[in-house]
């Protein structure tokens, strides 16, 4: 219900700590505590002037056109183009040479659920902007890296608290952070006791694999029961990656604890930037190098085979048993090779005889991040070219013979070709062959 005007002043009627009365007989203007205008009064330090704020409903647009930028003709696609280019020279300057990756990943998520995170600097709010972002990272770093396995712990209240036991079913972790009305934000955050709570999570993991922690702060504070600086040496010394995405400003712990961990932190800006940030830690990162002891340079550790095993799919025709690892009668599911024991869903781990389970295509789509496929590079002219193609290679589509102005990066034939087998293709079959193929249709590689 809209707020009710009373000469020049506004009321909310279903505020019960208004301070107007409909039967007041006094005319003269009162002030207003509900939710019309909100006016900031600095008369008592004399430093600041009256200053009236816009409705909510006023407040709430965001004018995002102006960002968009036309050209002299009034089209779009040079801002499109732009975008374009600004993906591919973030790619021409990833290394192209191959890079000792960890693929089995075990991460922490933590996520701040302090009263902060209902701040609407980001819409909606801070809080249900991090839930609608951690729902697409949770999908798509399952997507990349489908060896891993994922766990959520919240800050709020002064405590850590577990959201979701780690896993490697994406549902699974889907499903703990769905219910937004247990995760309401409240009281102050604390740090240490969420680091504590997802070292000791990491504690029993094989050294073959990561221990990374992804934190989204929003708070400018935190209440922690000792001494932060000891929870960070321990981290340290178990190896223990941690990055931080903030929400407010940069603080100086946040900072350290990226620094001399091995992360990486950011503030985000807006909306758009605090999703970039955040993806940007899903590929998995460069194994760092062993210090020696006698104060050497680092070297690379030693690689260690682990025993996998591939299992044997159940049809859905088959009779039911009861599996392992929720002890339910189900006729789908896998059975180990090691032991024939009955599972739900892979990769995993066998709870009769710990073998670590993999499909084939999981193991395949891990691979890629070791070997990427080299950046094609943009082609200016087509002078010294014998017998250019008149098509990109992938899809066919014939390249236009017109030549526009061009960004940084960007072809102005519209033909990427790549280094290994010379073939020319197209923007688009260019983004798509290094966003989600991972495999050059001209070469195989």
């Amino acid at each position: 219900m809209p707020p009710r005007r009373i000469n020049d002043s506004y009321m909310d009627v279903n505020s019960d700590d208004s301070d107007v009365s409909i039967l007041d007989d006094d005319p003269g203007p009162r002030k207003a505590k509900g939710k019309g205008k909100a006016v900031d009064r600095g008369k008592d330090n004399g430093k600041s002037k009256t200053k009236e704020q816009p409705y909510a409903w006023e407040a709430s647009y965001v004018r995002s056109w102006d960002t968009v930028q036309e050209d002299e003709r009034g089209s779009l696609q040079g801002a499109v183009q732009d975008l374009i280019a600004r993906g591919r020279r973030k790619r021409l300057l990833a290394p192209a040479a191959a890079i000792r990756r960890t693929i089995i990943r075990h991460l922490i998520l933590l996520l701040d659920l302090s009263s902060s995170m209902m701040d609407r600097d980001m819409r909606p709010t801070r809080f249900d902007l991090t839930l609608q972002y951690a729902r697409e990272f949770i999908t798509e770093w399952f997507d990349q890296n489908p060896l891993g396995q994922i766990g959520v712990v919240g800050m709020r209240s002064g405590i850590g608290e577990r959201i979701g036991e780690m896993s490697g079913n994406p549902q699974d972790v889907l499903k703990a952070i769905s219910e937004r009305h247990k995760l309401e934000p409240n009281g102050e955050p604390s740090l240490q006791n969420a680091l504590e709570m997802a070292r000791s999570s990491m504690s029993h993991l094989p050294t073959h694999s990561s221990r990374e922690i992804i934190a989204v702060f929003g708070s400018l504070t935190t209440c922690d029961p000792g001494n932060i600086h000891d929870t960070l040496d321990e981290c340290v010394k178990d190896r223990i990656r941690i990055s931080l995405v903030a929400l407010a400003a940069e603080m100086k712990i946040c900072r350290e604890l990226c620094d001399k961990t091995g992360g990486q932190f950011g503030v985000a800006l807006n909306e758009g930037h605090f999703k970039d940030i955040l993806f940007e830690l899903i590929p998995p990162p460069a194994q760092r190098a062993v210090v020696r002891a006698s104060g050497g340079t680092g070297a690379n550790p030693a690689a260690d085979l682990m025993m996998m095993g591939f299992p044997t799919r159940l049809p859905v025709t088959s009779p039911p048993a009861l599996c392992v690892c929720h002890s339910e009668l189900k006729s789908e599911g896998f059975l180990c090779p090691r032991c024939s024991a009955k599972i739900c869903d892979v990769p995993t781990d066998c709870d009769i005889c710990g073998l670590m389970i993999v499909s084939s295509p999981h193991l395949a789509r891990s691979y890629h991040h070791l070997f990427p496929v080299k950046a094609y590079q943009p082609v200016m002219t087509l002078d010294g070219t014998a017998n250019p193609s008149s098509g990109c290679h992938a899809c066919a589509i014939l390249f236009k013979e017109m030549a526009a102005a061009a960004a940084d990066g960007m072809s102005p034939l519209g033909r990427y070709r790549c280094p290994e087998c010379t073939h020319d293709f197209c923007g688009d079959c260019d983004v798509f062959v290094h966003d989600v193929v991972h495999c050059c249709p001209g070469c195989g590689k």
